[in-house]
C-alpha cells in the first residue's frame, strides 16, 4: 500500500477553513500534513479545493483525531481490531498513537519524533547496520536514516499499526529510502531467531509495556538480542518508568540486570536502558 498523500484534517484546521471561508476570504494557507508542509487551498461556498481535488468542508470533527480522506469523506485515522488504534495529533506536529486511550509514545516535553532522534543518538547509527525490534510509527528508522545509517531492519507485530504509518507523513517510506529501511510485519520475539549471529551493529528495542509484551523483555530475549549484536554495539532499550508510583518494582533497573547477564555492560539513560556489547 503507498503512502497516503491526501490531506489530513485536525479539528483546529477545520475550524480555521470554515472562518476563512465565512469571513469571505477565496483562499487559505496552512498545514494539510501535520505541519510537514504549508499549502495554499482555494476557498469555495461549498468545497475547498487542494492538488487539483476539492473537498466537503468538515463540520463535524472531534478534538485529538486526525481524520484523511477515504475517497468519500473524512474519516478518522484509526481502527478497532480488537483493540482501539488511532493516530493523535500533538502540538508538535509529528502525532503519536494510541491503544485503547494509552498513549505509546512520549509528548509532555517535546516532540515524540524530537524525542526518537535523542534516543537514537545513543547508538550512534551513522554508517552501521541497525535493528529496530519494534517500529511502531518509525520515528527510529527516520532519525537512523536522518543520522545517515547504512541500513535499517525494522520489525512492526501490529498490522494496525503498519496501516496508521500509511497515514502518517512523518513516518518514513522504506520505498524512499534505497533499500536502507527494511520493514517487516513480523513478530520480532520469532523473527530474531532468523537473524545472523553478530550481525547487527546498534540495536533500538522499544517494546510495548510489560503488561503486553512480557517476552520482549524476558531474559530469552535479551540473550537472542546479545546473539545478534556485534561486540563493542549499543543497544538502547526504552523502558519508561511503569508502576514506581504504585508499587516498590523498578523495571529499568530489572531491565538493566537481565541486559547484564546477556553479556551486557548497562547503564540507566534517559528513559530507559543504553547498553554495550561486552
Amino acid at each position: 500500500m503507498p503512502h497516503y498523500s491526501g490531506p489530513l484534517l485536525t479539528r483546529p484546521i477545520a475550524e480555521t477553513l470554515l472562518t476563512a471561508r465565512d469571513a469571505g476570504k477565496t483562499e487559505w494557507a496552512g498545514s494539510l500534513d501535520l505541519a510537514r508542509s504549508n499549502s495554499v487551498v482555494t476557498l469555495h461556498a461549498d468545497t475547498w479545493e487542494h492538488g487539483g481535488q476539492r473537498y466537503p468542508y468538515p463540520h463535524k470533527v472531534k478534538d485529538r483525531t486526525i481524520y484523511y480522506w477515504d475517497g468519500e469523506e473524512f474519516s478518522a485515522a484509526s481502527r478497532f481490531s480488537g483493540s482501539l488504534i488511532k493516530l493523535v495529533p500533538t502540538e508538535w506536529g509529528a502525532p503519536t498513537f494510541e491503544i485503547d486511550g494509552i498513549k505509546m509514545l512520549p509528548t509532555s516535553k517535546l516532540s515524540p519524533f524530537e524525542d526518537a532522534r535523542r534516543k537514537v543518538a545513543l547508538v550512534e547509527p551513522r554508517g552501521k547496520v541497525v535493528l529496530d525490534t519494534c517500529g511502531g510509527l518509525g520515528y527510529f528508522a527516520a532519525c537512523c536514516l536522518e543520522a545517515g545509517v547504512t541500513r535499517i531492519q525494522s520489525f512492526e507485530k501490529n498490522a494496525d499499526v503498519l496501516w496508521l504509518r500509511q497515514i502518517n507523513p512523518w513516518s518514513p517510506n522504506p520505498d524512499d529510502t534505497g533499500g536502507r529501511l527494511v520493514l517487516s510485519h513480523a513478530d520480532v520475539s520469532q523473527a530474531i531467531a532468523g537473524i545472523a549471529d553478530a550481525s547487527v551493529e546498534a540495536l533500538l528495542h522499544d517494546p510495548p509495556r510489560f503488561g503486553i509484551a512480557g517476552e520482549l523483555y524476558s531474559q530469552a530475549f535479551y540473550d537472542q538480542l546479545a546473539r545478534v549484536l556485534r561486540r563493542g554495539g549499543r543497544l538502547f532499550h526504552y523502558t519508561g518508568s511503569p508502576n514506581r508510583l504504585t508499587s516498590d518494582r523498578d523495571v529499568p533497573r530489572e531491565v538493566a540486570t537481565r541486559l547484564e547477564r546477556a553479556g551486557f555492560k548497562a547503564q540507566l539513560a534517559l528513559d530507559g536502558v543504553l547498553a554495550t556489547r561486552r
